[in-house]
């Protein structure tokens, strides 16, 4: 056979066509906002994603589709209802791909079950992001104005932060709308709106009122950027082998971390001396004593001896303690008052209480603490008193949110006791009340929730649901000293002539435990009767223990019930090369970029409007230039919509290539280019037939019903890719590639005869059924693209048909139970048969003219019998054309 094909002869091989640019083609019909759509107008040559998707959105908004009343049919819906309300971005600038995810999964969810006739609400909101909101406009005033916020004040700085979120809030919803995201939006709400606001305070008072909420003196982790005291699980554990140079806010040059000091205090009245050691030596300017382990053989002639502080003139007695480790560095440590220390770090004048000691002191006042590290170990080598430093594992703390490094600090705070509430939230998905999906979760909700511990809800801010308790000093007996009153502001006034304001602010993830039942006016019941508990919880497993665990424990304490039924919690979006999102790396990218595509320049001129610092916007420009050297192509809302769903994958995170998402724009071209042939090929006169017909084209029905089962099961296990490839299959690899290319020969002889006129008005209604019910498979997931090629197909019930696709009713499988194996079977041997022969002629080089093909095909003919569907007969006819 190698002889054989050696023999034949060789045909130069044709180039390949270069590839048209993308063309843009703009939709410019004179529409007022909220008018329909002109749908009459011929189609564009080419899909362009600026045509499709303008004027739709607004329409949709304006005739109330979004709505849950919309088509309501009763009370209760029999269908049922779904509620889902959006994690509430931070409105803090403007949403990335990451936000485009979870959108793009939720408002897919809505809209099916929408289509499903079910009592649809998909509820919008913005929070108020107390640390990140707050950092952000102080750098902006920094910047532009060169102020503080202590420059302006509080009510001040309160009115800046207002102004900005006017500005910045509105860019946010301006990004969901051109996302395709069907929220009702007379119901958007703000965290920090007066509806909210009030359920904050009112959940504050009736958790402590039962105890939940109390004030205590402890070890916080505290945050010296942002001067706020910040919870357990925003702390990054920085795990250090031994030395290591890490950059901190605020400092030019890395800080030293991963080592030991160790330093010798004198005793007092010899020349004998203790060395302590430390990994914060800075700390030791508030030492107030030396402590050793009581069983400590080196120091038990030291019994009632004191040390010497060697800056001021302070005596220190030497304490017994069993909680000194003596196989820790010397076996001792020095003891001191951490709040005077850090209490007055960074922009606060350092160690002002100290300076009543020594005038030494005044040397360190307004030192950061990490400058001040540097000035005593250098006092301590002019003294003679430094020993040495020694490389020292250790576990640094990193705020999550400045990433500055934590200390602890001895402070009043509020905080939630949540060992009951955390039991019952563990218990609630033990029992099954509360499903969690992927379960491989559940290990890690488990371990959180088991080993809870209560929660620090107060943070020294400016910016942020002020806690409703009030220092008050009064002249009444009946008050004992120092009692925190937590009551509401106007009785105080009414009761008490002196307040002493309110300070500190509540942790924003209070507010946005509270937020499914208070964006419904709880404790006020009207619509919490009706939408409360919700449905569905859609969100990022990264924020697991931040606000899907407090919802579950706030909603069951204050409503008796669980906020939603089902958590379902989708992977966290990285780029193509495997890393996190970070400005500071040049590759957190706007939604809106993709959809209208941008150029390098366009990407590097945003760079200049953040809060990057000058050698992080260069690090993101090379990171920008590397990954999009050209820019980045339009490629549409629905490009985007189905590239992330199709991304989407249970327990996995994504490494979106934004490249990858122009191929679905492809994708949307061909659905483009079959309807506007089907259109061609109906004719303007065609009627579709009330009920579709399964007699004839047996196999691609089969394969719609197949795609309508694959459809419903993936948006009931929530399996997005598993949705996106029953469609784009059916679409592509069976609709366009195979049926429409075996029936162009039945409708080019339809006028041949009367049993081909027939033959072809029955493939005409098979077409025209694929199409219909293939788009509305699509329409959730590509509302835009859909909406327009539905508005051009004709109608089976023109009076009942509704008037978008986005209230049309899902394709049901009961409705659709055409899918044969057998057909499938069959249709699959002649596709096998297809396909060898096509491999044989490109390996024989053979031509339609020679005899070789058809000996194939007559074989294959031989195989078929009269029971053989009439679609198998004409695709092998198709054949011929080999």
């Amino acid at each position: 056979m190698e002889e054989k094909k050696k023999k034949l002869p060789t045909t130069e091989k044709k180039p390949k066509p270069e590839k048209k640019e993308i063309g843009v083609v703009a939709y410019n019909t004179p529409t007022p906002a909220g008018e329909k759509k002109d749908v009459v107008s011929p189609l564009p040559d080419a899909y362009s994603p600026q045509y499709v998707e303008a004027a739709w959105y607004p329409w949709w908004e304006k005739q109330g589709f979004f709505k849950p009343e919309y088509g309501s049919i009763g009370e209760p819906n029999p269908r049922g209802v779904f509620m889902m309300c959006i994690p509430p971005p931070n409105v803090t600038g403007s949403l990335h791909l990451g936000h485009a995810l979870t959108n793009a999964i939720q408002d897919s969810l809505t809209r099916w079950h929408r289509m499903r006739g079910e009592t649809t609400l998909w509820n919008p909101g913005c929070d108020h992001a107390g640390i990140a909101t707050q950092v952000v406009v102080e750098k902006k005033l920094k910047r532009e104005r060169g102020m503080t916020r202590h420059d302006l004040g509080r009510e001040g700085f309160i009115e800046e932060v207002w102004k900005w979120k006017n500005e910045k809030g509105d860019r946010i919803y301006h990004q969901l709308k051109k996302l395709g995201s069907s929220l009702d939006w007379d119901r958007a709400c703000f965290t920090m709106d007066t509806k909210l606001s009030y359920a904050v305070q009112e959940a504050f008072i009736r958790m402590h009122e039962e105890g939940v909420i109390y004030r205590s003196k402890r070890l916080v982790n505290w945050s010296c950027t942002l001067n706020s005291a910040i919870s357990d699980i925003e702390v990054d554990k920085k795990e250090l082998t031994g030395r290591t140079l890490l950059p901190v806010p605020g400092y030019k040059d890395k800080v030293e971390f991963g080592v030991m000091a160790c330093f010798a205090y004198k005793v007092d009245g010899s020349d004998e001396e203790v060395v302590v050691a430390t990994t914060r030596l800075e700390t030791m300017l508030g030492d107030s004593a030396v402590a050793v382990h009581p069983q400590d053989p080196r120091y038990q002639h030291l019994r009632g001896k004191s040390v010497l502080h060697p800056f001021c003139d302070r005596k220190m007695p030497v304490v017994f303690d069993d909680f000194v480790d003596m196989n820790f560095g010397t076996g001792g440590i020095g003891s001191n008052a951490l709040e005077i220390v850090y209490d007055l770090l960074d922009e606060n004048p350092l160690l002002r209480a100290l300076t009543r000691y020594s005038t030494w002191f005044f040397a360190l006042q307004g030192m950061k603490r990490f400058e001040a590290r540097k000035a005593v170990l250098q006092a301590l080598k002019d003294r003679g008193l430094f020993k040495e430093i020694k490389d020292h594992p250790m576990v640094v703390p990193v705020c999550s949110r400045s990433k500055d490094i934590v200390e602890p600090l001895l402070k009043p705070q509020w905080y939630v006791s949540c060992a009951e509430m955390g039991k019952d939230a563990a218990d609630a998905v033990r029992n099954g009340q509360l499903k969690i999906i992927p379960d491989h979760h559940l290990k890690t909700w488990f371990n959180w929730l088991d080993n809870i511990r209560d929660w620090c809800i107060s943070r020294q801010l400016w910016w942020g649901h002020r806690i409703p308790a009030y220092f008050v000093t009064v002249d009444d007996p009946s008050v004992k000293p120092g009692q925190v009153i937590p009551l509401l502001s106007a009785y105080l006034e009414s009761v008490y002539p002196l307040i002493l304001d309110r300070e500190d602010v509540l942790d924003t993830w209070f507010s946005s435990g509270i937020f499914p039942f208070s964006i419904f006016g709880w404790p006020n019941t009207q619509d919490l009767n009706v939408f409360y508990p919700g449905t569905l919880l859609e969100t990022g497993h990264d924020i697991l223990f931040f606000w899907v665990a407090r919802m579950v424990m706030m909603g069951l304490k204050l409503t008796g019930k669980l906020p939603f039924k089902e958590v379902y919690l989708h992977a966290v979006v990285r780029d193509a090369h495997g890393r996190k999102m970070s400005k500071s790396l040049g590759n957190v990218i706007d939604p809106l970029d993709v959809i209208t595509g941008i150029s390098l320049e366009g990407l590097h001129d945003q760079l200049k409007d953040s809060n990057l610092d000058p050698l992080e916007v260069e690090k993101a420009k090379n990171g920008q230039k590397y990954d999009y050297p050209s820019g980045i192509p339009e490629c549409g809302t629905d490009a985007l919509r189905f590239a992330l769903c199709a991304y989407t994958s249970q327990g996995r995170d994504i490494n979106l290539d934004v490249n990858r998402i122009l191929g679905y724009r492809h994708f949307c071209n061909k659905l483009w280019n079959a309807v506007k042939f089907a259109m061609k090929t109906l004719g303007d006169n065609f009627v579709p037939w009330e009920k579709a017909q399964s007699a004839v084209d047996r196999w691609i029905l089969s394969r719609l019903a197949a795609a309508v089962g694959s459809c419903t099961a993936g948006f009931q296990a929530y399996d997005f890719p598993g949705i996106t490839t029953a469609i784009y299959s059916f679409w592509l690899y069976e609709l366009c590639d195979v049926y429409l290319e075996s029936v162009k020969p039945v409708f080019s002889d339809a006028e041949a005869d009367g049993a081909a006129q027939r033959r072809a008005l029955v493939c005409r209604q098979t077409l025209y059924t694929c199409l219909e019910v293939g788009l509305r498979l699509l329409a959730p997931i590509m509302p835009f693209v859909t909406e327009e090629l539905f508005q051009r197909l004709p109608r089976r019930l023109p009076r009942d048909s509704p008037a978008s696709i986005s209230v049309t009713p899902y394709p049901e499988t009961d409705e659709f139970c055409w899918q044969s194996d057998e057909v499938d079977r069959q249709m699959e041997f002649v596709m096998t048969v297809v396909k060898t022969i096509r491999s044989l002629r490109a390996d024989y080089n053979l031509t339609r003219t020679r005899a070789d093909c058809k000996h194939a095909l007559t074989c294959t003919r031989a195989h078929t019998s009269t029971h053989t569907p009439l679609f198998i007969l004409m695709a092998l006819e198709s054949v011929r054309e080999l």
